[in-house]
């Protein structure tokens, strides 16, 4: 079960709800949102490009193909200005994507929040709460 979110944790998610969901892998909705981007459910540390069931551009997917894993220090770059930072990625300067959206400031909150509720942080709560046997 994912971990709880307060209201003002969802916050930096109202940024990217238009065109993107988080749902976890067995299905439960936990930000319900548009469907023109692909899920961001372990989108941390996620390959770019490699979401199952995703039309991606041809740039993203090269990018994966080359190593890009979504790290906080890339995705802002990438949100910063997505069409620059495919270039820069592939070496294309023509690069595409189908990613739009601009964000000057505020790309670290979003990136922590999606690690907040992802699958590390759901494996961090069920290790938390294992009780150790007692000991005789």
């Amino acid at each position: 079960m994912p971990r709880a979110t307060s209201p003002k944790a969802k916050k930096p998610f109202n940024k990217c709800k238009s065109c993107h969901s988080i749902a976890s892998d067995e299905g439960e909705t936990l930000f319900k949102g548009g469907r023109t981007g692909p899920n961001l459910w372990g989108v941390a540390g996620r390959t770019a490009g490699t979401y199952e069931g995703f039309k991606y551009s041809k740039d993203v997917i090269a990018a994966g193909e080359n190593g890009l894993v979504w790290s906080e220090e890339k995705f802002v770059a990438f949100i910063t200005d997505p069409r620059k930072f495919l270039k820069a990625e592939t070496g294309n300067s023509k690069a595409k994507t189908k990613m739009s959206f601009r964000l000057k400031k505020g790309g670290e909150d979003i990136y922590a929040f999606w690690a907040s509720v992802g699958p590390a942080a759901v494996a961090e709560v069920s290790v938390d709460t294992v009780e150790e046997p007692a000991s005789n």
